[in-house]
């Protein structure tokens, strides 16, 4: 059995850890400032959208919504694995930045430049490089480009280009993949010893353990509930199939007989027309048996 984890346990590139250090303002700002390569007088972060159980995200979010005194916004995110819709996930996130602006009254014209910033312990596109940086851009002359006021970052631990990049990024990235011996030393960065001084704050405060405990157990429900869930639609899809199966062997299945079965999701329904389909000698007295099991079964209810 994998051992848990404890606060103690935890480095910058454990999600928990992360948010919790970024949270701190002039830790995030620092970071935007080394990453984006120019100075920000103040960010604002959005602590309730941070750390928390969001439902509407499907789970919990654990990603850093900043502001600063341009009203520009930033979501900053750590990713360990590598994920294949990464791209249509920043996409989103710009979408949430928008709409959160359209929502509180701002028109079209005034709406805030948005970057997304992944920090992926992996190389997202295979080139070696430490940063990625996608704006929109003409693809039949790039000079001309799309002034749409979005950015999306993916830095990488796995860079390879140190002389192209600033050197303060390279030893942060080498912070973050470091394990937690090695994060503890000196990485001759003074934003990486601000970040050491901040987790060595929040091992030792006991309302973040608390906190972490509770994190830990929202993690664990919800992976129980996806593994429950999981297994439900499971059962559902293979007794779709095999009701669809014993159906194949009547005769060519219509498209609205098909289409009405794999739009059912209710296992004990798919159970009872599985029988309908067992004992049926032709696809019309199934499909007649079909309907009036399921008129009575919703007559009942």
């Amino acid at each position: 059995m994998k051992k848990r984890k404890t606060l103690q346990d935890l480095t910058i590139k454990d999600n928990f850890l992360f948010g919790a250090v970024m949270s701190v303002e002039k830790n995030c700002k620092g970071f935007l400032e080394m990453v984006l390569g120019f100075p920000i007088a103040h960010v604002v972060v959005s602590k309730e959208k941070s750390l928390v159980y969001h439902p509407e995200y499907k789970g919990v979010r654990l990603d850093i919504y900043a502001e600063d005194e341009n009203h520009t916004h930033y979501n900053v995110e750590m990713q360990v694995r590598k994920k294949k819709a990464l791209g249509k996930r920043s996409r989103y996130y710009h979408s949430q930045m928008v709409m959160e602006a359209l929502a509180n009254g701002e028109d079209y014209e005034t709406l805030p430049v948005t970057f997304v910033i992944f920090v992926c312990d992996f190389d997202s596109f295979e080139e070696h490089l430490y940063c990625y940086t996608f704006g929109n851009e003409c693809k039949e002359n790039k000079r001309v480009k799309l002034d749409d006021g979005s950015c999306t970052i993916f830095l990488s631990t796995k860079g390879e280009n140190e002389e192209e990049v600033p050197p303060e990024l390279v030893r942060f990235l080498k912070f973050v993949t470091a394990d937690l011996e090695e994060s503890e030393g000196d990485f001759q960065d003074e934003l990486v010893k601000q970040f050491q001084e901040t987790i060595r704050n929040i091992k030792t405060d006991r309302k973040m353990g608390e906190r972490y405990m509770i994190f830990e157990e929202m993690l664990r429900e919800e992976k129980q509930e996806g593994r429950q869930e999981g297994r439900i639609e499971g059962r559902i899809e293979a007794t779709q199939e095999a009701v669809l199966e014993l159906l194949e062997d009547l005769g060519e299945l219509p498209n609205v007989i098909r289409d009405r079965i794999a739009g059912l999701e209710n296992l004990e329904d798919l159970k009872a027309l599985h029988k309908i389909a067992a004992r049926t000698d032709s696809l019309q007295a199934f499909a007649e048996d079909m309907e009036k099991y399921l008129e009575a079964k919703e007559n009942q209810e």
